[in-house]
């Protein structure tokens, strides 16, 4: 009888009331989160700022699930807002562009983010709605409160994103930070290696200069964000973990370059 049900409710459902992820949450509900938040934010990245997209192209025959965008991070929020307004957009059939929010009437609602867990809890009241919008939670073992840590591995974190991926498109930044040029966490090639998603690599750039370390507050107006999407990858499973974060830390445009390194040199003994 609940198969049943299940098969009508798409069909009566039409505005998506009785919709849920896979997380439980209501679909109905992130739509209208996403719509406002995108009304709210538009200007931010057309108006106040401009922004520069380009291989958008890449993302016009994936499919609607089963896709892992790994990219740089530089702010907290207004990466993934600006992401999610490109991503709306193609969905559109625009290319490359965020300049017609009539996407914002229909936005793609089945993507996800990976977020920590504090940020998302103790930053407030604007962190605890976005959350609402489609993040997947998971608690950093490396970090809390802006200090590095050691704590126990979540090990429920790639279940989650395995759950999103199943359902739709899920935005990750394998840093796990703001930092520049931080090492890419390991946990970003097992999950690869379990869930096997097409990998879309991505680097930003401007959102640091544009906003605080937030993304709520601006820095700099009249800032040209760039988001480049890169030809999507499928790894071999087989690929060894190291291999697989060395072509990843290349794709998103993490390596060091040579003039950011400090050299130190060995003090002659005595």
């Amino acid at each position: 009888m609940n198969e049943h049900i299940k098969k009508l409710l798409p069909m009566i459902d039409v505005f998506g009331f009785f919709e849920r992820d896979p997380f439980g949450n209501s679909m109905f509900l992130k739509r209208i989160i996403m719509i406002v938040l995108g009304w709210v934010t538009y200007s931010r990245i057309r108006g106040i700022n401009k922004t520069s997209i380009s291989g958008t192209e890449y993302l016009e025959g994936l499919p609607t699930e089963g896709v892992l965008f790994l990219s740089n991070h530089q702010t907290y929020f207004m990466d993934v807002i600006c992401l999610y307004h490109i991503f709306f957009s193609v969905k559109w059939g625009f290319r490359n562009s965020v300049n017609f929010p009539v996407y914002l009437l229909a936005p793609r609602s089945k993507v996800f983010y990976v977020a920590a867990s504090e940020t998302m809890k103790d930053g407030g009241l604007i962190p605890r709605v976005f959350s609402q919008a489609g993040a997947i939670l998971v608690n950093r073992s490396w970090r809390e409160k802006g200090k590095d840590v050691k704590k126990e591995v979540d090990t429920s974190a790639e279940d989650k994103v395995g759950k999103g991926l199943s359902y739709g498109w899920v935005v990750s930044f394998p840093q796990g930070t703001t930092t520049p040029y931080a090492p890419l966490r390991k946990g970003t090639a097992h999950l690869i290696k379990t869930h096997n998603p097409i990998v879309v690599p991505v680097v930003i750039n401007g959102f640091r200069r544009a906003f605080d370390k937030k993304g709520l507050r601006f820095k700099k107006r009249n800032t040209t964000l760039s988001v480049t999407f890169k030809e999507p990858i499928r790894f071999d499973a087989e690929m060894p973990v190291e291999e697989m974060m060395d072509i990843l830390r290349d794709k998103i445009e993490q390596k060091i370059p040579v003039d950011k390194l400090v050299w130190r040199r060995e003090e002659p003994q005595a």
